[in-house]
């Protein structure tokens, strides 16, 4: 079992988007090994070079060995069309077709975040990370973050300290620790949450891994919460694919000449992430406050009448659970304004509830 799966994704050239394409018009990963070539051909975006890789025995002999790895380390493969596979991160076009996770935790908490920075952390950057995730430790919830040094490993470790699921998402494979002096620290996590790869064993820790692993990070999350970061690098890319993928961004200001907050300071300029002081902050923007006083539900309105469009939406979500509003724009076939309206409506009568992550569930 995954043969085939890992297989289509070691092949140079076709990259998720194309593969997940392929696995439609084919029907499976194996059908698209034994489909013939003037069938393949046929298919858009796929031409001689892609299959003369899936001709290739050598790359089924290499997924092969990475099953013996999966099984030898108690290693658990996610394929994007399992029920296992993250909710959140499904939903991303160029989510990846495969993922190796070695650890104990559930993706599809109500309530994951990312936290993300640079790997020259300051005090200040290391003291909002203790502190929030001590304020934020009320909730269930799954922290996000990719074992890097500076912010990244101090969000793990505190999260570790406070009994907090945890995942480390890597830039190579589950058959190394980078940075090795992490170790300790990921075998914790795998108790209590775990590392998560894209990547196949013997996968160094190349610089071009890094931005894939990224998007991720922003895709398992409902929020990404990015501490400290100069004017570029991979924090910022992750704050980018976040906006992409509509997840909320959050940055924490500081002053304005200090090296690793320039480029926290630009996000909240230029509107592409909320000022955050403190978890309070998340709470409220993420609709997560906990207020023993208040219902927690909204009471629909009695004999509610409901439109043709909007009766479309509540069965859309009837059938499957908790949907994104992309899903309810392609199942509706309705543009994503009008479906962003009908939903507004919803919500007013208490029909539905919009959920972090833009997805939506029957109230």
């Amino acid at each position: 079992m995954y043969k085939y799966e890992i297989a289509l994704s070691l092949i140079k050239g076709i990259g998720n988007i194309r593969a997940k394409n392929l696995i439609a018009y084919c029907g499976s990963a194996e059908a698209i090994f034994k489909e013939k070539k003037q069938n393949l051909l046929k298919i858009p975006e796929i031409g001689e070079y892609c299959i003369k890789f899936l001709l290739n025995q050598e790359v089924l002999a290499r997924a092969e060995e990475e099953l013996d790895f999966i099984n030898k380390n108690n290693i658990t493969p996610f394929f994007y069309l399992d029920d296992n596979y993250p909710k959140r991160l499904k939903h991303c076009d160029d989510s990846p077709i495969i993922l190796y996770f070695k650890g104990n935790c559930d993706f599809n908490m109500q309530k994951v975040i990312s936290i993300v920075g640079t790997r020259s952390a300051t005090d200040y950057g290391k003291d909002f990370c203790n502190k929030f995730i001590n304020e934020i430790a009320q909730h269930q919830i799954l922290i996000i973050s990719g074992l890097a040094y500076g912010i990244d490993i101090s969000a793990h470790k505190e999260a570790i300290n406070k009994n907090i699921p945890t995942v480390g998402v890597l830039g190579h494979g589950l058959d190394r620790v980078y940075p090795s002096m992490h170790t300790l620290y990921a075998n914790k996590m795998i108790e209590n949450g775990g590392l998560l790869t894209e990547f196949i064993s013997n996968t160094k820790p190349d610089r071009e891994n890094f931005p894939m692993r990224n998007r991720i990070i922003a895709g398992l999350s409902d929020a990404v919460i990015v501490v400290e970061a100069g004017e570029s690098g991979g924090a910022l890319i992750t704050a980018e694919i976040a906006n992409t993928y509509n997840r909320d961004v959050f940055a924490v200001p500081g002053r304005i000449n200090d090296e690793y907050s320039k480029g926290c300071n630009k996000l909240i300029k230029i509107n592409k992430a909320a000022l955050i002081q403190s978890a309070k902050d998340l709470e409220y923007i993420m609709g997560w406050e906990i207020n023993k006083d208040k219902p927690t539900s909204t009471q629909k309105q009695l004999f509610v009448e409901l439109t043709t469009d909007e009766e479309k939406m509540v069965s859309i979500i009837k059938t499957n659970g908790e949907t994104s509003i992309d899903m309810l724009a392609i199942q509706s076939q309705m543009n994503m304004s009008k479906v962003s309206m009908i939903m507004l409506n919803l919500e007013f009568k208490g029909m539905v509830r919009c959920l972090p992550g833009k997805l939506y569930k029957l109230a």
